[in-house]
């Protein structure tokens, strides 16, 4: 008799390489539809000339070099790290309802970035020392969730509604702060949404070499996941040192989170959709799990900018009009997704 789970294995195996294959193809149509779309639109012949330093069109490749090939880059590192950062966040908890966002992570590095900014005269348009902030924001939150949360041998659903209320708290000090200053609200309110306008190669310089060093390491750690979602008793039994396991996960999660958000802000409900997506179509195993939700999310990302880009607002400063921030995209996404996920939990 063939074991079930040896064949549901090779089936999600199977779907993770013809997915994979799916998803590097779309990644591919979105990097060139994600350059050709602006106030001045390209063709895919234009962007891949472009791409090419074709000499025969230097305004387009002004344009893609300059402006837009940076902005893409961004979304696709932000996109696979927050990505990541929510399925290693899911296999911790063994909630299904866990993200960044939701468990403090972000709400700690944005109060930090918006304390720089505010008080010690920080630019928004980013230096070393903008991410370094984050970072340091996301690590603090991280560590107090834990400390709260585990210190007394709590569990799972402890950690979670400790991290809800420290991002709740965390948010309201945010907003406090900003009604503090409202004078430079307008600079401050797009890294409490997340936006990619204005991302360029100085962003990317920042956030590559996070993204190079952290992806690996996270993807390396699907085999501590894989023994902690099997439960602390389980994993303990098969020689896991489950708490020091639980804190480098968290860790890891955290500077994650804390690269992205430091460079794109804190865009809400894009990894907890990813993974989520990742999940259904490859399985548990996070061995595939963690690298497909951020190629899920990175797509995801990507495409929700393309969406933005064809809306406009007008900002705070003089209401001239500019791309719809693409957190506003991923809430208006997430939230239902959100609300449908808890309804399905508490059934």
């Amino acid at each position: 008799m063939i074991n079930r789970n040896t064949t549901d294995g090779r089936l999600y195996a199977r779907k993770f390489r013809i997915w994979g294959l799916f998803l590097l193809l779309g990644l591919a149509v979105f990097f060139i539809l994600h350059i050709a779309l602006g106030q001045v639109v390209l063709s895919p012949r234009e962007v891949v000339l472009a791409l090419l330093n074709n000499h025969d069109e230097t305004y387009h490749r002004q344009i893609v070099w300059e402006l837009r090939l940076p902005r893409t880059l961004i979304a696709l590192a932000a996109g696979a790290m927050l990505g990541l950062a929510g399925a290693i966040l899911q296999s911790v908890t063994r909630n299904p309802l866990a993200e960044p966002g939701l468990l403090g992570v972000s709400a700690g590095s944005v109060l930090m970035l918006v304390l720089y900014m505010t008080y010690l005269g920080g630019s928004a348009s980013l230096s070393l020392q903008v991410p370094l902030f984050g970072l340091a924001g996301g690590i603090l939150t991280v560590s107090a969730i834990y400390l709260l949360g585990w210190s007394r041998r709590g569990d799972a659903l402890q950690f979670t509604v400790i991290g809800l209320l420290i991002s709740a708290f965390l948010s309201a000090c945010t907003s406090l702060v900003l009604l503090r200053h409202s004078e430079a609200i307008g600079s401050i309110l797009l890294w409490t949404v997340g936006s990619l306008n204005g991302r360029v190669w100085l962003h990317w310089n920042i956030i590559w070499p996070w993204f190079l060093i952290m992806v690996p390491i996270g993807l390396m750690s699907a085999g501590a996941a894989n023994a902690l979602q099997l439960g602390d008793g389980v994993a303990r039994g098969i020689g896991v040192p489950v708490r020091l396991s639980r804190a480098g996960l968290l860790l890891i999660a955290a500077l994650l989170t804390a690269g992205a958000v430091s460079i794109v802000g804190a865009i809400g409900f894009i990894g907890l959709i990813g993974p989520h997506i990742a999940r259904r179509i490859v399985g548990q195993d996070a061995r595939r799990l963690f690298p497909f939700s951020a190629l899920v999310t990175a797509w995801l990302l990507v495409g929700s900018d393309i969406l933005s880009q064809g809306l406009s607002i007008p900002l705070f400063d003089g209401g001239r009009p500019a791309s719809l921030p693409v957190g506003a995209v991923t809430a208006f996404m997430g939230a239902p997704f959100f609300i449908y996920l808890a309804r399905r939990q508490m059934k």
